[in-house]
């Protein structure tokens, strides 16, 4: 094992982030982050936004500790602007020497690998040691970083960052930072505005997860109270995402068309749904139609709400794969082929190389040739990513003959 950290492995969530940043364009002799927000422009993104409320707080918390040990405490939307920077005034003129400055963007994207970048480009909090970094003029740095959502969205506020030398990534540092985080989003929720009282109905609602997953896993909740989460079997799982994609409900002798692929299923799917009604309760699972009566979210529809909004980074962001993807029921490969093709061909018009990057790295979209040759009309010959491209359409090509 070697004690150089220039030679020891790279972890692989570094490693994704490298592909993303090279498939972007970033300069691995790049000098600083760029200007995104001018004096004024920052002025005015700061007294707008949410986390102005909290800063004082995450300052008093935070920022105090880290200026003491001689690191730098930020503060960024969520675009990757920093919008408040503190600490020494040493340490703040050793961090803009690589433009870790209020009012650049340290979207990786931009900036190369860091850790609110990978935030940004992930939604899980991250840490970031000297050589792991992209560009090389941040390597003498290490950081670590958290997002901060919307306790009433859930939507991402901004990311919470500590830069500093090797004590930063030190567990007790992302502790800190991840405690501040918490507090922060407590603060957030102290003045949230009251509901309204709710009408006499039954307040439930149900989170399924079946992206990526072969059984669906589900969430219950009345309210903000989680009640109970389960893993579907893999046929219940089908029932479920079948019954969530039709809200007015489907009778019997028509689910048993989206779920079965040969006739002769509908005594076997009235013992399924009997079982599933058991396991589900009464007030969720009715029938004449067969029918979900809670309110349904899932991170399918969410993908496919974001596509139609044209967010194709959220969108990117939140696909885990495709839907239940061992199922043959004729329905549930209809919901998976028409996501995976509107996302897959969203990304082919994007032009967007980091996406397209994210798409040919994952087990499903690795041998898709054509989104490799679409990455090679777009990434520079002498971009560092290029040769992954060639590499993998030539293999592909040997493959395919």
């Amino acid at each position: 094992m070697t004690d150089d950290p220039a030679l020891a492995p790279m972890r692989a969530d570094v490693v994704a982030s490298w592909e993303r940043s090279a498939a972007a364009g970033v300069d691995v002799g790049q000098p600083d982050a760029p200007i995104a927000l001018d004096t004024a422009e920052l002025r005015g993104q700061r007294e707008a936004h949410p986390l102005a409320r909290v800063f004082p707080l995450l300052d008093d918390v935070l920022g105090r500790e880290v200026k003491a040990c001689g690191a730098v405490m930020a503060l960024a939307d969520a675009e990757g602007n920093l919008l408040w920077v503190c600490g020494s005034s040493e340490t703040l003129r050793q961090a803009e020497r690589i433009g870790f400055v209020e009012g650049s963007n340290w979207d990786e994207r931009l900036a190369g690998t860091n850790a609110p970048g990978i935030v940004l480009a992930t939604g899980r909090e991250a840490t970031i040691t000297r050589e792991e970094h992209f560009r090389s003029v941040v390597r003498p740095w290490s950081c670590a970083a958290t997002p901060i959502h919307d306790p009433g969205t859930s939507q991402l506020l901004g990311v919470l960052d500590v830069t500093g030398g090797d004590e930063v990534v030190v567990p007790q540092t992302m502790a800190m930072v991840r405690a501040a985080a918490r507090l922060a989003e407590a603060e957030l929720a102290r003045h949230l505005p009251r509901p309204p009282a709710a009408p006499q109905t039954s307040g439930l609602q149900v989170v399924l997860e079946l992206l990526g997953r072969n059984e669906a896993l589900a969430t219950v909740a009345d309210g903000r109270d989680r009640l109970g989460q389960f893993r579907l079997s893999r046929r219940h799982s089908e029932i479920v995402a079948l019954l969530a994609a039709s809200p007015t409900g489907l009778s019997g002798d028509e689910l048993a068309v989206l779920l079965y692929e040969e006739d002769g299923g509908s005594s076997t799917l009235r013992a399924e749904l009997n079982r599933l009604r058991g396991l589900l309760g009464d007030d969720l699972l009715a029938s004449r139609p067969y029918r979900l009566t809670a309110p349904i979210t899932g991170d399918w529809l969410a993908v496919g709400a974001q596509l139609a909004a044209g967010d194709l980074r959220s969108a990117m962001r939140g696909y885990d794969g495709p839907v239940l993807p061992r199922s043959t029921a004729p329905g549930i490969v209809r919901l998976r082929d028409e996501l995976e093709s509107s996302l897959r061909h969203a990304l082919l018009r994007s032009g967007a190389p980091d996406l397209m990057s994210a798409w040919t790295r994952s087990s499903w979209g690795r041998d898709d040739y054509e989104m490799w040759v679409a990455q090679q009309q777009i990434v520079a010959v002498a971009s560092p990513i290029r040769a992954l491209v060639d590499g993998q359409i030539a293999r592909l090509d040997k493959e395919l003959g």
